[in-house]
């Protein structure tokens, strides 16, 4: 089940709304409000850009900002770019860049928010960016996966409700999905910064 959660946005963007029902999030992303305009309206041709040229662009203007980054705190590192599904992906690949990642990955998610302000500054749109430095998310995603599917392996065969321990936005969506896609549903419970998964049984 997926699940939205806060993140940090400019003065006026309000924060996402919980994962069990009215939004979602991926860990870290945005919900976008429905826009007030009259939706029967077409754009202008001129304000019609692809998805996919927007997040290639956001993705332009997410690693000039890091390249300044980098140079500014004097670290080596290089940036690949990609889109995957309605998101730019942002990695920066280097031998040592433990830094950026921080205990538990805070240092990576307080820059991936900066980063996706920087996009906001450029833009004026809300960014669902991912940002990954050498590859720790997609660490971490693998070993959540394999967390989830046990535990729904776990819950299935002994009838009982599992609780696991407190997990970041993004950690605790790619369990949701992880979970459903084992046939199982799940929901988090707590306030941030405790707040964690709950895996149901049928």
């Amino acid at each position: 089940m997926s699940e939205t959660d806060e993140t940090t946005e400019p003065a006026e963007l309000e924060t996402d709304v919980d994962a069990e029902g009215e939004g979602e999030d991926d860990g870290d992303g945005v919900v976008v409000a429905e826009s007030e305009t009259d939706a029967d309206e077409p754009a202008p041709a001129a304000d019609r850009v692809s998805l996919q040229d927007r997040l290639e662009q956001e993705g332009d203007i997410a690693a000039d900002y890091l390249e300044e980054l980098l140079d500014i705190a004097d670290l080596d590192g290089d940036l690949d770019m990609d889109v995957e599904g309605e998101r730019a992906v942002v990695s920066i690949v280097g031998a040592d860049l433990s830094q950026l990642v921080g205990a538990n990955g805070e240092v990576l998610d307080a820059l991936q928010e900066l980063t996706r302000l920087a996009v906001y500054r450029e833009t004026g749109e809300r960014s669902r960016l991912m940002l990954d430095v050498s590859g720790h998310r997609a660490q971490r995603r693998r070993e959540l996966e394999e967390l989830a599917a046990d535990t729904a392996a776990a819950v299935k065969e002994s009838g009982e409700r599992v609780a696991l321990r407190a997990m970041t936005p993004f950690e605790r969506k790619v369990v949701h999905d992880a979970v459903a896609a084992a046939g199982l549903t799940s929901e988090s419970e707590g306030v941030e910064p405790r707040r964690y998964v709950v895996v149901l049984p049928v």
